[in-house]
């Protein structure tokens, strides 16, 4: 059986995954799906402190408390640039990367750079406070943002979504251990309304490889395709390191 580790995106907390983990966990495997640092649950503890370095670390911290080996890292959207930070860092807990349709980055990016026409627009509409800039702030319609067009999900998601700290956008990734995460074998999972904007190469090698998994849905296809990414997932699990 599998080791999942589930990293949410922006605005949102380990709460995304639960249909997913719920599959995950019925099939026998380990899943673990937390919130990172003032997200989610944790919201109420938001700080200047927290920044993309931090989600990283926590995640990190995770791997070492339930010493996790061997596990499968999944990324959503801004998540993709955690478990990016994550393997670089502890590369030898990692067995695969998934990117659900999650950021790419590269050394020295950061999610402005990686989506800046889709994130940038997101500032204006934050606020400050206790001297942390939040964006992505809930209001009613706001899962409509992230794809979600089900009036019954909609409310469920709008329940739970929760501001985001600035910081963690703006702070460039910074990789010091390249060789050994570009080693790990990535996946991705992509909604087909964003495969155009992904870096050709990479799309091209997840398919040549069998690693690409597409679907036409909206952003957060966890919540709209539990049962799709569930299955892609497993499918990873099966494939393993070498494919």
């Amino acid at each position: 059986m599998a080791t999942y580790v589930l990293v949410h995106g922006g605005g949102h907390g380990g709460w995304c995954y639960q249909r997913v983990a719920r599959l995950l966990r019925a099939a026998g495997h380990e899943v673990h799906a937390p919130s990172l640092p003032g997200c989610g649950e944790h919201s109420h503890l938001v700080s200047p402190a927290i920044d993309l370095d931090a989600h990283i670390t926590d995640v990190v911290e995770l791997l070492d408390a339930e010493d996790l080996h061997d596990v499968i890292l999944v990324g959503h959207s801004y998540g993709g640039m955690v478990i990016t930070g994550v393997a670089d860092r502890a590369a030898d807990r990692v067995g695969q990367l998934v990117y659900l349709d999650a950021a790419n980055p590269r050394n020295g990016q950061s999610l402005v750079d990686v989506a800046g026409p889709v994130i940038n627009m997101t500032r204006p509409l934050g606020e400050v406070r206790d001297g942390v800039e939040l964006v992505l702030l809930p209001a009613p319609g706001a899962a409509a943002f992230y794809g979600v067009d089900d009036p019954d999900d909609q409310a469920w998601v709008d329940a739970r979504l929760t501001p985001h700290p600035w910081a963690c956008f703006a702070q460039p990734l910074v990789l010091t251990n390249e060789a050994a995460l570009w080693a790990i074998p990535r996946n991705h999972i992509v909604c087909e309304s964003t495969l155009a904007t992904r870096d050709v190469s990479m799309i091209e090698e997840g398919r040549a490889q069998g690693r690409l998994w597409t679907i036409d849905t909206g952003h957060d296809l966890m919540i709209t395709e539990p049962d799709f990414v569930a299955g892609a997932l497993t499918e990873i699990a099966a494939l393993g390191a070498d494919g």
